[in-house]
């Protein structure tokens, strides 16, 4: 299987023109041109890390069968979709989707750990989130949530293979903190690990692009450069 990241520049709060949709929907049509079966797509893509504005937008919260989605459903790849989602409570969540090639939802995940000021944003998930494609089994998270071992120890006792983190990353520290977390995690738990990150402004950050595979061990299989939206792949499995 090939196994895509990609630098993503998004529209800052832009669903109801369905810009990100259609970036996204372009990019998995790239990536199926070079082969790849699944596309990761970073934290908050469909909205940008616009928290003030999606406190109070509702029109920007989505569910799984939105029609506002039927480009990326309809891509003709599994995509890995982060936006911001409905919940039972008044706050929504930071949400995962993930479709797969015939647009049905394979599974969601709820980001668990919310960084610093989006815990007065977005309540909090409290299950894993856990898919299988093409014979390989896969953890999901976000962002923050890789920063807590927990969380990945679950998914390899689980029997996952590979890890796949929606994030946002900025310039500065972001730079650091991504290129030592997650290939440590493709170190210490054996796993294949993605991260897909913004690239440019994102709400208060910019992000630092980089989005990259690894492979269990920790060797760097693909990498985006800091300043382009765009796909790398790279085989997994």
């Amino acid at each position: 299987m090939l196994q895509p990241g990609g630098g993503f520049k998004c529209v800052p709060a832009d669903i109801p023109h369905r810009a990100n949709v259609r970036q996204m929907a372009a990019l998995v049509d790239e990536a199926r041109g070079q082969g790849a079966e699944l596309v990761v797509f970073p934290e908050l893509a469909l909205t940008g890390y616009e928290l003030g504005t999606v406190r109070t937008r509702r029109d920007l919260w989505v569910r799984a069968d939105d029609s506002r989605l039927d480009a990326v459903r309809a891509s003709g790849a599994a995509c890995v979709v982060n936006c911001v989602a409905p919940t039972d409570e008044e706050r929504p969540a930071i949400e995962t989707l993930v479709f797969g090639a015939d647009g049905e939802l394979l599974t969601r995940y709820r980001k668990q750990r919310l960084f610093e000021h989006e815990q007065e944003v977005f309540a909090a998930g409290r299950s894993d989130g856990r898919f299988e494609l093409a014979g390989l089994r896969f953890a999901l998270a976000t962002c923050f949530d890789n920063h807590f071992s927990e969380l990945v120890s679950r998914g390899a006792t689980d029997g996952c293979q590979v890890h796949l983190a929606s994030s946002l990353y900025g310039t500065g520290g972001g730079v650091k903190e991504l290129a030592a977390v997650y290939p440590g995690i493709a170190e210490r738990f054996g796993l294949y690990v993605v991260v897909a990150n913004h690239v440019g402004p994102a709400g208060e950050w910019t992000g630092c692009g980089r989005s990259a595979l690894w492979a269990p061990g920790g060797a760097l299989l693909a990498q985006a450069d800091a300043h382009t939206s765009m796909v790398v792949t790279a085989e997994v499995g």
